[in-house]
């Protein structure tokens, strides 16, 4: 089994983050997109989109996409902890509030940092008056998640899951590329501080 893994991309830090909870170690292949490593014939014969991260089975089996390979890790090797739910309530609450993380924060968040960042001109086709539409977006939705924290301690459930994970990554990517969580949501900086607080938060 083989990982292949940007090290700053914020969707293998969401599995790396899902494997440091589980304990579980898989051989990481570290690949560069400043080299276009993403875009040699034999990667591409993997992953024919060109993103990371790509996980291959012993097999030859290859999953991408974060979630659909953490859920293989939940389901076939390592159930615990249960990071996708325990019960089919909370898998159903947990794949609601995962989506809604992807939706209406990591979206915005990551285009407002494709289309306003200099890192992307001659890399992706740009516009630059879509970048504060995002931007607003994204605050918006941590104003709604704000209200939704006052009353319990993670996203989804009682426990910390990839719904956590999904906003921890997306909000660490807003923090470092100008879409802040504002000072005075009180209950998601609550959040954001126990979280990064875990152990696991630099995987």
């Amino acid at each position: 089994m083989k990982f292949y893994n940007l090290a700053a991309g914020m969707n293998p830090r969401r599995v790396r983050i899902f494997l440091a909870e589980k304990g579980i170690e898989v051989p990481i292949v570290e690949i560069d997109m400043m080299k276009n490593e993403n875009k040699t014939p034999e990667f591409l014969a993997m992953n024919p989109m060109g993103t990371l991260p790509v996980l291959e089975l012993d097999d030859g089996t290859i999953l991408t996409e974060s979630v659909a390979i953490c859920r293989y890790f939940e389901e076939a090797v390592q159930p615990a902890p249960p990071m996708l739910g325990r019960t089919p309530l909370e898998r159903a609450q947990v794949e609601m509030w995962n989506r809604r993380m992807e939706i209406e924060l990591l979206v915005p968040i990551s285009e407002h940092f494709r289309h306003g960042n200099a890192f992307w001109k001659d890399r992706l086709p740009q516009v630059p008056d879509y970048a504060p539409v995002c931007r607003d977006k994204a605050v918006a939705r941590m104003t709604w998640l704000d209200t939704e924290l006052a009353d319990r301690e993670f996203v989804a459930t009682d426990d910390y899951t990839v719904a956590d994970i999904t906003l921890q990554c997306a909000l660490l990517l807003g923090k470092n590329t100008g879409t802040k969580i504002p000072d005075e949501l009180k209950n998601l900086n609550r959040w954001w501080k126990d979280v990064t607080s875990r152990p696991t938060a630099r995987a």
